[in-house]
């Protein structure tokens, strides 16, 4: 049964702000005073530092100092600015990893799917591991036996020094990446809890591994019951994995250690302001933010995104972004979360779907991760859900790791909020139930004609066996 022509497309795939949600009239207006002043307007159109433009370091020191309650001030040379959260993760992969010293990445999975070209682009084609997720996050038990194997396979094979990247006193090689979305994951929805992200830390310091975490979603958030009269939280509820690194058992500067620390923030403005302004920054120990600055495309062409930054910075200082967020996208995402959350309850988990980590107080993002009753296949559930009801969803394995059966997930999709109009969350998570719906039903005859031929197939047995008793009497 294929669509009607003149249904609408719904796309639950897409994981973009919506065009409604864009603060162009903010951004214009901080353009025409960027661009009028030249103190600011002439360095911002020149190449700029390595790590980036100074205002914008110190707007972002003082704005997560406050938003993440850290023990101490964030200083700004702990942050070097970037094009953006992709491109970051590239040149830390540039700057602190060899492909043949650093034994795996280790991916907590599912894993955000656009993220395997970049490793791929360093080097680590064959070398992507996945690490599954409990009720809390990482499974830190899986990971450490995963860690200890690879490194007795070091061993065996002589695997001692980096064989491509040569000494550099900006740099260091690490011998494990783990790469991670601790809160609100793209595509989970989960969040870390606070004990996995200290003991993941620990484990990274044990193995001299970098963790990476992608903390684009942390200013989405809000309470999870629709009940609440509150829409926003001015305040993240858990620190960041790097802040646990500065901080826990001596910090990430502690003693005896090389200074670089193991965990890197990986932040962005597309979420939070717009994915074309292609802003962001990195954040670790001062050493590693200037490691990250020093990356050759970053050296030959000057700091990226250095006019933008200007914009961004003018936003942050003025205090208009942060009003943004807290008064528009986190009320605005929090509706549209509670929309498709109860359109959810109403017609899907009667049918047997489960959502991850449904008993949380406090949730965010773009995301939510649907796990399918058994037999129902997430790729089919996606094939149907386009030709029979013209609405896109995306399955669960287009976010396992590649050439990896260890971690899989046939049975669950990825819903996204964020892009499509409001009123038409509903209506998809309807159409979705009646795709998996039919589904059942068809499971369910399958399974019924399947027991009335077995029973067949044992009566004509059955009736043999008789004849031929019969047979051997008279014969």
């Amino acid at each position: 049964m294929l669509y009607h022509k003149t249904r609408p497309l719904i796309n639950l795939l897409r994981g973009w702000p919506h065009p409604s949600l864009l603060p162009a009239s903010s951004l214009k207006d901080a353009a025409s005073r960027v661009l009028s002043n030249p103190e600011v307007s002439t360095p911002g159109l020149l190449y700029g530092p390595d790590w980036g433009y100074e205002g914008l370091q110190q707007a972002l020191a003082e704005w997560l100092s406050n938003f993440y309650k850290t023990q101490k001030l964030i200083e700004p040379k702990r942050i070097t600015i970037t094009g953006g959260a992709s491109q970051s993760l590239a040149c830390i992969l540039q700057v602190f990893t060899d492909p043949v010293f650093t034994r795996n990445v280790w991916l907590v999975s599912p894993t955000y799917m656009l993220v395997f070209r970049i490793f791929d682009d360093s080097g680590f084609t064959g070398k992507l591991r996945p690490v599954p997720e409990d009720e809390e996050g990482i499974d830190i038990e899986f990971l450490k036996r995963g860690l200890e194997k690879s490194e007795r396979e070091a061993a065996r094979d002589g695997n001692n020094e980096p064989k491509f990247k040569k000494p550099r006193a900006w740099s260091k090689i690490y011998r494990h990446i783990i790469y991670a979305v601790p809160t609100f994951s793209n595509p989970s929805s989960k969040t870390m809890s606070l004990t996995r992200r200290e003991e993941l830390v620990r484990l990274a310091r044990e193995y001299d591994a970098l963790i990476i975490t992608d903390d684009v979603y942390d200013f989405l958030q809000w309470p999870s019951s629709p009940m609440s009269k509150i829409s926003s939280l001015e305040r993240a509820v858990l620190p960041r994995v790097v802040d646990v690194d500065r901080f826990l058992d001596g910090g990430s500067e502690r003693k005896g250690s090389d200074g670089f620390g193991n965990a890197v923030s990986n932040g962005s403005f597309s979420k939070i302001c717009g994915p074309g302004l292609r802003t962001g920054w990195v954040e670790g120990t001062e050493k590693l933010a200037w490691g990250v600055s020093q990356t050759g495309s970053t050296r030959s062409g000057g700091a990226p995104s250095q006019l933008t930054s200007t914009y961004v910075s003018d936003l942050l200082k003025s205090g208009e972004l942060q009003s943004h967020i807290f008064k528009t996208l986190q009320p605005t995402y929090a509706l549209r979360y509670r929309k498709m959350i109860d359109a959810i309850e109403m017609h899907l988990i009667p049918l047997g779907a489960e959502l991850a980590q449904s008993g949380r107080d406090i949730v965010g993002g773009y995301f939510i991760w649907l796990s399918l009753p058994p037999p129902v296949k997430g790729d089919v559930v996606a094939q149907r859900a386009k030709e029979e009801e013209n609405l896109v969803v995306t399955q669960g394995e287009l976010f396992q790791v590649p050439d990896q059966s260890e971690v899989t997930f046939p049975h669950d999709i990825r819903l996204c909020f964020s892009w499509e109009d409001e009123e038409k969350l509903a209506e998809g998570i309807e159409r979705l139930a009646r795709v998996i719906s039919r589904l059942q039903r068809q499971s369910d005859q399958q399974d019924a004609d399947g027991k009335m031929m077995q029973h067949k197939t044992g009566e004509e047995a059955q009736s043999g066996r008789s004849k031929k008793d019969t047979a051997g009497k008279f014969w």
